[in-house]
């Protein structure tokens, strides 16, 4: 296979989703580099970079002449978890997750030239429902499903990785986007008059813009100061109460009553959603990447959303 030489080619597993898809046509504008997106339906692939296939959990062959001598791999794979939380879909959400670290750690040890770098997601959701406390990385690791899928994830990475590979795994917030992601649903219930808090409302949530949330991947991947784990998130999280306040006062929505929590468990089957993820949070901060400099180009909700949804 003939690879571009000059551009250095970054592999994107589990490109295709949301982050995937835009962070792909921003290493693409950025020039100098190659987006190769794995995903189980390359001919459906309508974005940046080179779609080729790989289902998540086998070491074929092309997986390995596309890993050799790459820039970079950067893992975003897993199901997404705002499913009903059946055994089959939890069963599901944990596999995709830690298959595809062994695998992609697999044809690490298969190459003769692998990547130097290794950018692994891993989510916020390690620390459970932590209430009002603050965590930054140093915090306390919860129990639970969703914290022991974050756990059984990022130990498969210490597994997978080789000594030479500079990594980092970052615990992903809630990222705030146009498109996708749960913004544009948060924003359909405020037009519908059905904006209220959902549950006490003091559930923490722990979010980030789109943009910074690109702009923390390519600092990963391009500073080689950054190595281990970071909280990628924003450095002001709200409550769920203020989160939804800000939206209707942006989206010139009045007032809405609450969604209590027992409403919430009964309306998550019919969206087919886990309502735990609503009813729950964490104060999370990103320390680390603050403590290296990075700068925040939306750390404030109201202008963030303001931004994302266009409004002035």
């Amino acid at each position: 296979m003939n690879h571009n030489s000059t551009s250095k080619r970054i592999i994107l597993a589990g490109g295709s989703g949301f982050l995937g898809r835009e962070l792909a046509a921003h290493l693409e504008s950025r020039g100098g580099y190659e987006p190769v997106i794995l995903t189980r339906n390359p001919d459906g692939y309508e974005g940046a970079g080179r779609a080729v296939f790989w289902d998540g959990k086998t070491l074929e062959n092309e997986l390995r002449t596309e890993i050799e001598r790459a820039a970079a791999i950067i893992n975003l794979a897993g199901k997404n978890v705002n499913c009903r939380p059946s055994e089959k879909n939890r069963e599901e959400i944990l596999t995709s997750r830690t298959d595809s670290v062994r695998v992609l750690g697999e044809a690490v040890r298969n190459v003769n030239e692998p990547p130097p770098v290794w950018i692994q997601a891993s989510s916020l959701a390690i620390y459970g429902d932590a209430g009002d406390a603050i965590c930054d990385e140093s915090a306390r690791v919860d129990e639970g499903f969703p914290a022991n899928v974050c756990t059984a994830w990022e130990e498969e990475l210490g597994k997978a990785i080789l000594p030479n590979i500079r990594w980092a795994a970052l615990r992903i917030g809630f990222v705030l986007g146009k498109d996708d992601g749960a913004l544009p649903f948060l924003a359909k219930l405020v037009k519908l008059g059905l904006g209220g808090s959902i549950g006490n409302g003091k559930q923490w949530i722990s979010w980030i813009h789109l943009d910074d949330m690109i702009a923390q991947l390519v600092e990963a991947l391009e500073n080689p100061a950054i190595s281990g784990i970071y909280n990628a998130t924003g450095p002001n999280p709200v409550t769920n109460a203020d989160l939804m306040t800000t939206l209707r006062r942006i989206l010139n929505r009045p007032w809405s009553p609450p969604a209590p929590a027992f409403a919430v468990r009964i309306g998550a089957p019919i969206l087919d959603s886990d309502p735990e993820i609503a009813l729950t949070g964490r104060r999370c901060i990103p320390k680390r990447l603050t403590e290296a400099g990075f700068e925040f180009r939306h750390p404030d909700l109201e202008s963030a959303l303001r931004d994302i949804l266009k409004t002035h």
